[in-house]
């Protein structure tokens, strides 16, 4: 098993520097946008930019601990269901926040911002439990979870760059 997660190693490395990237982009897009954040739209901003947010510091989080050369087995199936356990609570939240916060949104970002996000931490915790086992599909479906999280991670970042635009305040 040792073997198999050297090789995954510059995966993990190109992962997690995107997702380090991508939240870097986070606070620079809200330093820029702060005018725009006025207290009838912090509900909106708190259930779309923070998830966002998380969810590159969840994959961050996974790709450190995956390039950590001295754990074992036992102590990185721990880490990831501790990561997968945390984002599925939080997803779960944001699943409420959005249905009782009043936002009128459609399927799509129902399905983007509560739904997928959900789904990617249950592989997680997947693959953790086939690490125990000692199952090499485990680092495939770590994978397909991280790519999972960065991609719904950017998508939701565009759409909230698209809905931050349209609703701009227009000068006067």
């Amino acid at each position: 098993m040792t073997e198999a997660l050297h090789e995954w190693h510059d995966f993990y490395l190109l992962i997690g520097t995107a997702a380090a990237a991508l939240i870097g982009m986070m606070f620079v897009a809200a330093s820029i946008g702060a005018s725009f954040f006025t207290a009838e739209r912090e509900a909106g901003m708190r259930a779309f930019l923070t998830p966002t947010v998380l969810h590159f510091t969840a994959i961050l989080v996974t790709c450190l601990v995956m390039t950590v050369p001295a754990l074992g087995a036992e102590a990185l199936s721990a880490l990831w269901l501790g990561v997968a356990c945390s984002g599925v609570a939080y997803a779960a939240r944001v699943w409420h926040q959005l249905r009782r916060g009043g936002f009128n949104i459609d399927r799509a970002d129902r399905l983007w911002y509560a739904a997928t996000p959900v789904a990617s931490y249950l592989l997680m915790s997947a693959a953790a439990i086939l690490l125990l086992l000692r199952q090499t599909a485990a680092l495939d479906l770590l994978a397909v979870s991280v790519v999972l999280l960065l991609l719904l991670g950017i998508r939701n970042a565009w759409d909230m760059t698209v809905w931050m635009t349209l609703r701009a305040p227009t000068a006067k």
